[in-house]
């Protein structure tokens, strides 16, 4: 009598066992099992899209599985973001972030999410430069001109940017703060607007990244006094800084990056990591990006983690200090 229970107790330890086995397996199934869906919070045929698709052409050979672009265009990229945030964090739904989201949080009294801790933060991709631009014909022909003008007229310079709140209108009003001066920062709807305004003679000097002007200074209606970011642009390697060229301290670049939902796995997300690098080392895409004025650079998640940190705290100050009430 007491034999037999423990043959039954020996097969129900080794079922048991058998069972957990496989539903350990079952747990954990091969990544991606699925097409990857990459929110983008702009419209199609930006600088943003245009670097998403790239990256996504890639990364879909080197996962095996497509990575198809979504784009949700929306103020703030809250659409997007918010999408994102409350997918499954599997891996499956990822989002193009960029310095915007960092920007957002002292535009906004509320957003739908956190954006440090919502999102696992997967790789950074690029940076694109910001640049001071003036007409072919100004009578300034540096920035250091600029800032002399600036000083000798009071709140007389005229300088454009796109929208109120965004990076370049912030990278315009930290230049203020920085060099000293002050001048008047006028904001216009699109690039294009920002454009014939500088062509006109209705502003004096612009800010705006590099890709959408490339080709009014390949044409020569329009020049370059400085770049924005720590280092020259390998496409305009004759350009200073603004800190080479006189103003010490000041360094802006917009930047995009891949995030997914947090919660994603750590091998998930070192899976994406090392897809995006790859990506971002292809010889194919750093051309294609590089002709818009993108400088590729891959990151590991903590990183990206501390750059969104850094960018917050920052864009931050300078909105206050730009007395930029929060919506």
């Amino acid at each position: 009598m007491t034999g037999l229970p423990r043959r039954r107790l020996v097969r129900l330890g080794w079922g048991l066992a058998w069972a957990a086995v496989a539903g350990a397996g079952r747990a954990a199934p091969p990544f991606p099992e699925r097409p990857i869906t990459l929110l983008v919070p702009f419209a199609p045929g930006g600088i943003a899209d245009i670097s998403a698709r790239a990256v996504a052409e890639v990364m879909s050979r080197r996962l095996g599985q497509p990575v198809v672009v979504d784009n949700r265009p929306s103020a703030g990229s809250i659409v997007a973001s918010q999408a994102a945030a409350s997918a499954r964090p599997d891996g499956h739904t990822l989002l193009l972030m960029s310095n915007g989201h960092a920007v957002s949080v002292g535009l906004f009294r509320k957003l739908p999410y956190d954006t440090r801790h919502s999102f696992a933060p997967i790789s950074t991709l690029g940076y694109f430069d910001i640049g001071v631009f003036v007409p072919a014909g100004s009578r300034l022909g540096s920035l250091k001109d600029l800032v002399a003008a600036a000083r000798a007229r009071p709140g007389r310079l005229n300088v454009g940017t796109i929208a109120v709140g965004s990076t370049q209108h912030l990278a315009a009003k930290l230049f203020e703060t920085v060099a000293g001066i002050d001048v008047t920062v006028v904001p216009y709807k699109t690039s294009p607007a920002v454009t014939t305004a500088l062509r006109s003679g209705e502003i004096d000097a612009a800010f705006e990244i590099l890709g959408p002007m490339a080709g009014q200074v390949q044409a020569g209606a329009l020049r370059v006094l400085a770049v924005s970011s720590d280092r020259r642009n390998p496409s305009l390697p004759e350009v200073p800084t603004v800190a080479e060229a006189g103003v010490a301290g000041y360094q802006v670049a917009s930047w995009n990056a891949l995030a997914a939902p947090a919660g994603t796995p750590p091998e998930v997300i070192a899976t994406l990591n090392q897809a995006a690098r790859e990506a971002m080392a292809s010889p194919a895409v750093q051309e294609r990006l590089g002709k818009l004025g993108m400088r590729t650079a891959a990151s590991t998640p903590a990183e990206m983690a501390r750059l969104l940190d850094n960018e917050i705290r920052r864009w931050g100050e300078v909105i206050r200090a730009a007395h930029i009430e929060p919506e």
